[in-house]
């Protein structure tokens, strides 16, 4: 199959069954498609995911009975993502789209498909304004999700939803053991590339427009890495000294691990993760920059099975979370999160942070950190953990070189998409107490 669009309905429909993301099927959906076709297909691929709750409600509007093929109904998301959101003109769109159909063996369905598009065309007036007071129309964002993040940060949730229904910006980070912030900035402007120093991020830059990695100076050369700015910020938070033992925790795809190696070089650095070929690429990593770390695959929630028994200096815990602050990255996250979710991802939280606390040394530094924005996650999470550990100190500052740089909260920080100018993310530095 070579179809952008039936390509685009697979892995939509996959996603619903909770059988991949999008970092998982892209790659698969990609190898099918003609080169001059794949821009499409990740648009369409990235589109229909991100405003698939606000498309669902539309074509419910529009079917008079329920479709049962769940291709089908991806398919006919994948329509209504043209006609609402892209330069497609609307004649094309829906001929494409009908032609998909047979692509994917539902030519008894291109009546249904080509009568859905052209009444969506023709009402399109008409159905905005009936659905505008629905707040998972409004906002692009599953009911539940509406409204775990407006109980969270109220009149802020709707600069949140617009951040997340945008495309992200692209920011690197310079790699500072090789070259200044200023001298790569000046290589970028060399090279056409227009780009301004982030506001947080002493290492981060970004760029006006994205463009393809083989096109930044001296990225194969390890220069540069793509990396948000809220992320930049793990490695000098934790503050690792020349020499220290280091855990990175969950550390896959390893962009703070070789962040934590850029400032300090020699350090005695562990990668963990559970996932092997998720370490593949902290391998990839570490070997573009030149850099070495001990990589470790196993269950950070079980030190029995791979720890040594000599403590850590330091541990940056990237705890597995939600991902709710990374969604206009990975707009899959509509679609593929559960509210059930949070509650498990809580537990195992709690289960990995008490593990890591026992391997860190008195007198050392945790970091915890998530891309989530829902504070059971975070500044509840960590507040629970410092009032049931007698050891532990929240020490997170409320200042970076000198300047504030998100919301403090009971125990630690929360940058917020569209609030920070970067991903959403939380951090909380803790202190272990020295033994008396």
């Amino acid at each position: 199959m070579n179809d952008p669009r039936a390509l685009t309905a697979r892995v939509i429909a996959r996603l619903y069954q909770d059988r991949g993301s999008l970092q998982r099927l892209l790659p698969w959906a990609e190898k099918q498609v003609d080169e001059k076709d794949r821009s499409l297909l990740r648009e369409l691929c990235y589109g229909t995911a991100r405003f698939a709750p606000r498309l669902e409600l539309m074509l419910n509007k529009l079917l008079r009975k329920p479709v049962k093929d769940e291709e089908l109904e991806a398919l006919m998301l994948v329509g209504l993502y043209q006609l609402e959101y892209t330069r497609i003109p609307d004649h094309a769109a829906i001929a494409a789209t009908v032609e998909a159909a047979r692509a994917i063996k539902l030519g008894h369905a291109t009546g249904v498909v080509n009568g859905v598009l052209r009444n969506a065309l023709r009402n399109k007036e008409v159905l905005t304004r009936k659905l505008s007071g629905n707040p998972q129309f409004s906002s692009a964002h599953p009911e539940w999700l509406q409204q775990a993040v407006k109980g969270a940060w109220g009149t802020d949730a709707r600069t949140i939803f617009t951040a997340n229904n945008e495309n992200p910006p692209m920011t690197l980070r310079v790699n500072q053991s090789q070259i200044s912030r200023d001298d790569y900035l000046q290589q970028l402007q060399d090279a056409g590339i227009n780009a301004e120093p982030c506001v947080f991020s002493t290492a981060g830059l970004m760029l006006e427009s994205p463009v393809a990695v083989s096109r930044l100076p001296g990225f194969e050369d390890g220069l540069v890495s793509v990396q948000d700015q809220s992320a930049q910020l793990a490695a000098p938070l934790l503050d690792p000294q020349p020499g220290e033992r280091v855990l990175d925790a969950c550390a896959a795809p390893g962009g703070k691990t070789c962040h934590l190696l850029e400032l300090q070089p020699d350090l005695d650095l562990s990668a963990l993760d559970i996932e092997e070929d998720r370490l593949d690429r902290v391998i990839e990593n570490l070997e573009r920059l030149g850099m070495g770390a001990q990589i470790i695959c196993a269950d950070a929630a079980e030190p029995e099975h791979w720890w040594d028994g000599e403590p850590f200096d330091r541990i940056l815990l990237d705890a597995p979370c939600s991902a709710t602050g990374v969604i206009r990255r990975n707009p899959d996250i509509k679609l593929l999160r559960r509210p059930e979710d949070i509650q498990e991802l809580v537990e195992l939280q709690g289960k990995i942070l008490r593990a890591m606390w026992r391997l860190l040394k008195p007198g050392g530094t945790l970091l915890y950190a998530t891309c989530s924005i829902l504070p059971e996650e975070n500044s509840a999470q960590v507040a629970r953990f410092v009032a049931e550990t007698p050891d532990a100190r929240d020490n997170t500052p409320q200042l970076l070189h000198g300047e504030p740089w998100g919301l403090p909260q009971e125990v630690g920080m929360q940058l917020l998409p569209g609030l920070h100018a970067g991903d959403g993310f939380y951090y909380a530095k803790l202190e272990k107490a020295q033994e008396s």
